[in-house]
Formats: C-alpha cells, structure tokens, sequence
C-alpha cells in the first residue's frame, strides 16, 4: 500500500539523519521501525494497566498482603536466590 503523508521540517530532517547514520536503509525502514516500536509501547502499557487491574481486583477481595518490613527482606531474598540460579526470568519483571 502507498501512503503519502505530511512532515515538519523537524521531522524529515530526523528521518533524513537516521538514513544518513547508515542505521537505517531508507526512510521507509525509519517509519517501519518507529511505528513497530509505537506498537511494542502500547502492548507493554495494555500489560501494565491489566496487572494493575488484577492487582486491584485482589485487593478488593482482600488477597492483598500487609506491607512489612519481613515481607520485603523475603521477596528480596526471594529475588537474589533466583537470580543466581539457571531460572529463567519471569517476564512480568522485564523492562
């Protein structure tokens, strides 16, 4: 599909820098990638909004747990145990 689309000059430049870097083959890679990683931002966002919901859902239930200063040290503990084991690392807690 063709589209034609409108640029500032701020914008075009950018593009124009981007391809001259040699990163990017031409403008069309430029837009391709830049609107690929519009969609990944807007997955993880949708992901994090869900597990804000759940978590309030298990709030309301009264699943939640008491903030404390053991229930931290645990998770912490918790952590640095599995993150020197061969367990792989729960995509929940990926950037």
């Amino acid at each position: 599909m063709t589209m034609h689309v409108n640029l500032s000059t701020e914008m075009e430049n950018y593009i124009k820098g981007k391809v001259g870097s040699g990163f990017y083959g031409n403008a069309t890679e430029v837009i391709r990638d830049a609107i690929r990683r519009m969609q990944a931002e807007e997955y993880r966002i949708s992901a994090f909004r869900a597990a804000v919901a759940k978590g309030d859902a298990e709030l309301d239930r009264g699943e939640g747990s008491a903030y404390t200063a053991n229930l931290m040290e645990s998770i912490t503990q918790t952590a640095l145990k599995d993150m020197h084991s061969d367990k792989p690392i729960d995509p929940d807690v990926l950037p």
